[in-house]
């Protein structure tokens, strides 16, 4: 398994639209993607500007072909100006 989180701090007000934009993603990702094994968005009602992702792929090469899809292409374009800041990191080893 290969495992990224992404922790996303929006501008502030901008977490109404951002968050349909990423469930949606997350729904797609896992509905249509054979090597897309768990996508959460995780989010909490104190931090509202404050979004952190977990997503699992078979491998990397799933996550690459994860980010050249429409859905994934189209949500990156369409949230860019709610993003502050973004962080990814990728974990090659998922133990369980």
């Amino acid at each position: 398994m290969f495992a990224v989180t992404v922790s996303f701090t929006l501008h502030a007000g901008a977490a109404e639209r951002f968050r349909p934009l990423v469930e949606a993603n997350a729904r797609a990702s896992v509905d249509t993607e054979d090597g897309c094994r768990r996508f959460d968005v995780c989010t909490d009602p104190a931090r509202p500007d404050q979004v952190f992702l977990y997503e699992l792929y078979d491998d990397e090469a799933a996550f690459q072909a994860h980010m050249k899809t429409a859905h994934f292409v189209a949500f990156d374009g369409a949230v860019g100006g709610m993003v502050a800041d973004k962080t990814v990191l990728t974990f090659g080893q998922v133990v369980s």
